[in-house]
């Protein structure tokens, strides 16, 4: 096969050039009916991706009906494909565009699966969190005679929730009234609804480079084209950032601000005051999302308390802090938006569950929440200081020194690609997260995301050593 053309330095995702240039081979016959494609180790060594993009690719054409997959031979051109080339493309289904993020959610992240170890992954552990004051707020709940268990809830989400989130936020020097508050189903129900209020298929949206893989999914669904805005230890790369406004003219910029995922870096007040000046300057739309808030122990900038909600849609959940399974998020915008994010939600799901916001509301309210964040806050600093030095010691290098939260940024020195690593991790029970997972594009990178609180087995440490030392580690 004559070899393609994969450019890392263009903005167009590696996976879409990979999968056009296959398809107009396939097309003009380049690539016969039964030809095989490269197997996906070999086509990720050759054009130096990682096996995470070249499997997406992989899968997208066989989406399309250009390729089939036979299990234990590889890739093969779909036989059909040769008397229907004449036709053109059919649109690729949104689903497909998010088939790296899908494969993690699927076989690691959200398994019930206690065997497999988690030093990748991006929550607290399940004995951390505080099951006894949970299942007491809902035992209460429950006894009340007025407990609405039977019924929708309020479009806007429980008020009572509401107002306590707007004393929350004064204390963040966020002012906002219970109507500028819309409740979700976490934070990722929350950016579902901004992108469906704001972004239209194809257009340009900007995210932190490295960031949060599943908002990249999320977006890629909408339709999105993303551009990474390269991220430093003080926040987002503010020269980087005008050219790709002057450039792409985007709709949306979204970004951590305070904890960034998966850095552990805060934004300070210089780089904060400059974006919303770019914001302002080229009419761009910010959107703030600020899950780990309440892991915050050191400095960190809000947008949203600077901007005060005029380009800022501000966004924040309760799943990484208590509970993912009550799901309960929120989205603080000026009087407008919210109103028509709260009409968006009517249309896509009616209400949130009330019940999850009264649970909450008890939580935040009879003190149980403030005592269990002081818990884990306490818990977070000292497996920082366990893992950070160990990790150096091993001769990590560290992306930089996280301002607090969960996680930290790391590579081995002489690794060129994460991915592989972590391939060979799964072999031995252990998920780790390599960086190809937090880049919009997919390259190849050769940072991991460690999470401190998930880093207290031996069996981690040992495997770990071994990495570092260059010794074989088992591969899948």
């Amino acid at each position: 096969m004559t070899p393609l053309s994969v450019d890392h330095a263009v903005a167009r995702p590696l996976v879409e050039q990979i999968v056009e240039q296959f398809i107009t081979r396939i097309g003009d016959k380049s690539l016969r009916s039964g030809s095989r494609l490269p197997s996906i180790r070999r086509f990720a060594a050759d054009y130096r991706v990682s096996k995470f993009t070249v499997v997406e690719a992989y899968d997208r054409l066989v989406a399309l009906g250009y390729v089939q997959s036979r299990r234990g031979a590889g890739f093969f051109v779909a036989s059909r494909m040769e008397a229907s080339s004449h036709l053109s493309p059919r649109r690729e289904p949104p689903l497909r565009r998010c088939m790296d993020s899908l494969w993690l959610l699927r076989h690691d992240a959200l398994t019930s699966d206690t065997s497999l170890l988690r030093p990748g992954c991006g929550w607290l552990p399940p004995d951390w969190m505080p099951q006894a004051e949970l299942e007491k707020a809902l035992r209460d709940l429950t006894r009340r005679p007025n407990s609405r268990l039977t019924s929708y809830g309020e479009p806007f989400g429980y008020r009572p929730l509401r107002q306590q989130l707007c004393v929350r936020l004064a204390e963040l020097e966020i002012e906002a009234q219970p109507e500028q508050i819309v409740l979700t189903a976490g934070a990722m129900q929350a950016l579902d609804l901004i992108a469906r209020y704001l972004v239209d298929e194809g257009d340009t949206v900007l995210v932190d480079e490295p960031g949060f893989f599943n908002l990249f999914a999320n977006q890629k669904l909408h339709g999105a084209h993303l551009l990474g805005v390269p991220r430093t230890p003080n926040g987002p790369d503010v020269v980087v950032l005008e050219q790709l406004l002057i450039e792409h003219k985007p709709k949306l910029f979204i970004t951590n601000s305070v904890l960034h995922n998966p850095t552990g870096t805060s934004l300070n007040r210089a780089n904060a005051f400059r974006i919303l000046q770019l914001a302002e300057k080229y009419d761009l739309t910010i959107v703030e999302d600020d899950i780990f808030s309440d892991f915050q122990t050191g400095p960190g900038e809000r947008l949203a308390a600077l901007d005060q909600l005029n380009r800022v849609i501000y966004i924040g959940s309760f799943s990484k802090t208590l509970s993912a399974n009550l799901r309960v998020g929120y989205i603080v915008a000026d009087p407008r938006r919210a109103q028509d994010l709260c009409d968006l939600k009517l249309l896509t799901s009616l209400s949130t569950p009330e019940v999850s916001e009264r649970v909450m509301h008890a939580m935040l309210t009879e003190g149980a929440y403030r005592k269990h964040m002081e818990r884990v806050k306490n818990r977070l600093k000292q497996a920082t200081d366990m893992v950070l030095p160990r990790l150096e010691a091993m001769g990590f290098k560290l992306w930089a020194q996280p301002t607090g939260g969960m996680f930290c940024y790391a590579c081995l020195p002489g690794i060129t690609d994460s991915a592989p690593l972590a391939e060979a991790a799964v072999g031995e029970g252990l998920m780790l997260a390599p960086g190809a997972l937090f880049c919009p594009r997919g390259e190849t990178t050769t940072w991991l995301r460690f999470n401190v609180a998930h880093m207290d087995d031996t069996r981690v440490w040992d495997w770990l050593a071994r990495a570092s030392a260059g010794e074989p580690v088992k591969a899948l």
